[in-house]
This record gives structure tokens, sequence and C-alpha cells, in this order.
């Protein structure tokens, strides 16, 4: 059975009360848990894990290959900083999916670029809680096709 790593960055376990008009109303457990839901519907497992800390999202990313065929990632602010998390998603052997729950183009402009996307094989941005749900199906049917979009 396909298994995915739902991967959730500093600051988003504060989801629901941080906020909220960005974020939503919705807890990461709610999310973690509709992600749990629909991977099932997709014939998929879908393990959950977040951090505030870099290096222990570097080492979830590192021991992901090999256990996992997919990663959605939201990394928060890692996203615009971390050349240590993209140099673990460089040596992830299977796909993965970049989640923005807000559109990082209307926020502030050190939002505007994510360092990570380049070693990704989608982004969705900005599409509230949805954007997981989307990142998942993204995912079913990469997998599914063992083809890349592009």
């Amino acid at each position: 059975m396909t298994k995915i790593l739902i991967l959730n960055g500093p600051n988003l376990n504060m989801l629901g009360t941080r906020q909220p008009e960005i974020y939503g109303q919705t807890k990461l457990m709610d999310i973690e848990a509709a992600c749990q839901t629909l991977a099932k519907e997709l014939k998929m497992v879908a393990e959950c894990a977040h951090s505030n800390y870099e290096g222990e999202l570097v080492s979830l990313i590192q021991k992901a290959s090999g256990k996992y065929d997919g990663i959605v990632l939201n990394a928060g602010g890692y996203s615009h900083t971390s050349i240590a998390i993209r140099d673990a998603l460089a040596l992830f052997n299977g796909k993965i999916i970049e989640v923005h729950i807000s559109n990082i183009y209307k926020r502030e402009s050190f939002r505007h670029t994510s360092i990570l996307s380049a070693e990704t094989d989608g982004i969705i941005i900005g599409l509230g809680k949805n954007s997981y749900n989307l990142a998942i199906r993204a995912l079913s049917e990469l997998l599914s096709s063992k083809h890349s979009i592009a």
C-alpha cells in the first residue's frame, strides 16, 4: 500500500489560534485527521509529523526515503530560509508536494520565494486547509501513474 508522510514545520501546531484571518480556524490535528481519512479513501496510508525544529524536520525527511512513497510538506517559515531542508528533500527518492495554506504572493515580499520548491514535484498555494487535500490527491495521481507532471 502507498505510504505518504504529511510533514508540518514551525508554528503550524498553532493553527486555529495563530492569525485565523490568514490561516483559518482549523487546528492542525483536524487537518491531520482529514488527511488520513482522504488517504484511506485513496487506498493510501498517511502518517503525520510536526516539528518546530529545522534539524528534526531534516531527520524526518532523511528517514522517509524507503519508508514513504511521497511527502506533503508545509515547512512554514523554513520554506523561505532552509537550505538544510532543501538538501534533505533532494535526497528523498519519492514524490513531494509543497503546501502553503496562505497565498504567499499576497503577503510580505520575503515570503514570495520558497527555496524548497525546486526540489518538489508540485506546489499548492493559498487554498487554506484544502491545500492538503489537493496535495494528497496530486500525490495519489503522481504515484499511481509513476511519472512526473513535467
